[in-house]
């Protein structure tokens, strides 16, 4: 208890945010056979400060041992990125190129995860595009990649199925490294970063007028979710028929609320509650942002 109160209080600090938000994640039944909502599954989220995690820590230790992952990520926009899914190779590749991590965690046998500082809050929009820069530059997961991705807490046990031990216990997470320190190229890297979103946000801008001045005398007709349901290519897929659609909407200027109405238009009741149903079409349009190369 006592290593994990130190582990997750030295990181909490090193990570330097005033309010973090602390996700409990309960796995999903193995048998489950959904793809997209797991059965069983489940996040408890809270919002503390580094006092009051300190003071949890008995309780998140319990909610471990009771099959929780135990997660942990700064609460709105903030000053640091996390690089997931890296290697010890990846690892010394960001030091030597002026990458140095604030904080660097070992999340199983093969896998490290590392958070970068760049010294002042980033908005969404360049926060997400700095996430996937790095993690494209150093191998790490680029899918994940986000302005509000989680990071496992070090001192609990990764309780992933798959890295379950011959003696049917979990791995711990490991705090590796804290340093808090603003990495060496911050400056220059964020300079070309503002500049990329920027040109992204013109070409868009620019993309979207184009659409809304075609003439009366040359009406483009857009296709409709219907359009996309009576394709056969598809095969009926309810998943592959919202996003496709989704990224050929936003494509051709309709508007994200028009897009969210259009996919609750059938049935979603296989994917839960109205919550899940609405996770449901936030994670589509989200994918669809990212497929057609538009910033959010």
């Amino acid at each position: 208890m006592i290593r994990t109160l130190e582990n997750a209080r030295l990181q909490a600090m090193a990570m330097g945010a005033k309010f973090y938000e602390i996700g409990l994640f309960k796995p999903a039944c193995p048998a489950a056979e959904f793809n997209s909502e797991k059965a069983g599954q489940e996040m408890l989220t809270r919002i503390w400060d580094l006092d009051t995690i300190v003071k949890s820590i008995r309780w998140l230790s319990y909610q471990n041992y009771q099959g929780r992952n135990i997660y942990i990520r700064p609460n709105g926009e903030h000053h640091l990125t996390l690089v997931d899914d890296l290697t010890w190779i990846s690892v010394r590749q960001m030091k030597e190129c002026g990458f140095q991590p604030a904080v660097i965690v070992q999340t199983s046998q093969k896998s490290l995860q590392a958070w970068l500082n760049h010294g002042r809050v980033l908005p969404k929009e360049l926060s997400s595009a700095v996430a996937k820069r790095l993690a494209e530059r150093f191998a790490g997961d680029v899918k994940a990649a986000a302005w509000r991705q989680y990071g496992r807490l070090a001192g609990f046990t990764n309780r992933k199925e798959k890295h379950r031990q011959v003696n049917g216990l979990f791995p711990f997470v490991k705090l590796v490294e804290v340093s808090a320190r603003v990495y060496e190229r911050a400056g220059e890297f964020l300079a070309s970063m503002e500049a990329e979103v920027e040109t992204t946000r013109l070409t868009s801008a620019k993309l979207r007028d184009a659409f809304s001045k075609n003439s009366p005398e040359q009406p483009v007709h857009l296709k409709n979710i219907e359009d996309f349901r009576k394709n056969p290519r598809y095969g009926r897929d309810g998943s592959r028929i919202d996003l496709a659609y989704a990224v050929y909407a936003l494509s051709h200027g309709v508007s994200e609320n028009d897009i969210r109405q259009a996919i609750s238009t059938r049935d979603l009741s296989k994917k839960g509650t109205s919550i899940r149903q609405r996770q449901y079409i936030d994670r589509t349009v989200a994918k669809a942002f990212a497929g057609a190369g538009l910033p959010r």
